[in-house]
């Protein structure tokens, strides 16, 4: 008799009579051990269990597309963050090493940016619509991350939000900046990440954030669906520039207080009211 449902290669279910080895999140495409610290901490905190998959084995997950998680999969996670050869070389072991593929954006796709208006003032409609989807994620968010690049008016938004978002009875579990051009920034996504926050709440420029993100994305537990950003973040462009997969499911408000939401590749924009974060 069946009793478990897993997920195939082709990223669609089957029942199946034997339970997964392997725990997946189908939001954050990453699969890992049953066992995962991280991800038991999620679960006990009411989150990712709607988002939760098995496969079993590791070459069904590679398959459907999913990369193994940093936390209990260190050695294929390194793999994963090497070129095509190497992410072969983790369901062939004996495959030679490849050097590892840089996190950055390429300058060719950050010279797109140009054209990209820098932060601009906040309004206080913008900040009450994201303060509104917060409010209504799904699990409870409570503790937040606040991540804000250097110019005046992305660290001034992000001082009225946690103004706002202590007022409200949150928590404001760390507040990380960072320049608009860094070496490589590692450093900023660690301390972003570090407090295992319920989401991440940005006011950022355009280019730098589409730099760490990438990084974010590579190379800690940060998941794209989880968090939030005020306007200047909801341009296709910045997408375009860290990657869809990159940006996958964030959202964010803007200056009339529409929210938008980047879904593969796309940014949608909703009127007040509508399309609720997930």
């Amino acid at each position: 008799m069946t009793r478990y449902v897993l997920t195939g290669p082709d990223g669609l279910p089957y029942r199946s009579a034997v339970p997964g080895a392997l725990g997946g999140h189908r939001r954050g495409r990453l699969y890992g051990r049953l066992d995962c610290p991280a991800a038991l901490r999620a679960i006990a905190r009411g989150g990712y269990v709607r988002e939760r998959v098995f496969f079993a084995d590791v070459a069904t997950a590679v398959a459907a597309g999913y990369r193994p998680c940093a936390r209990c999969l260190p050695q294929r996670y390194r793999q994963w963050k090497a070129t095509p050869t190497e992410r072969n070389a983790m369901t062939h072991p004996d495959a030679p090493a490849a050097a590892p593929a840089s996190p950055l954006v390429p300058p060719e796709d950050l010279a797109a940016l140009d054209g990209v208006p820098g932060p601009a003032p906040h309004t206080g409609t913008e900040l009450a619509a994201l303060l509104r989807l917060l409010g209504d994620a799904r699990p409870r968010v409570s503790a937040v991350a606040l991540g804000h690049s250097r110019d005046a008016a992305s660290r001034a938004a992000a001082e009225a939000f946690a103004a706002a978002w202590q007022a409200s009875g949150g928590t404001v579990a760390a507040v990380v900046d960072w320049p608009e051009r860094a070496a490589s920034w590692l450093r900023a996504a660690q301390r972003l990440t570090a407090p295992a926050p319920d989401a991440w709440v940005v006011a950022a420029a355009p280019a730098g954030w589409a730099q760490l993100a990438r990084r974010l994305r590579r190379s800690t537990q940060w998941d794209p669906a989880r968090t939030y950003g005020f306007a200047r973040l909801g341009d296709a462009r910045v997408v375009a520039a860290a990657g869809a997969e990159t940006l996958q499911g964030l959202r964010g408000a803007t200056p009339d207080g529409r929210t938008w939401h980047v879904d593969r590749g796309w940014v949608t924009a909703a009127a007040p009211g509508e399309g609720g974060a997930r």
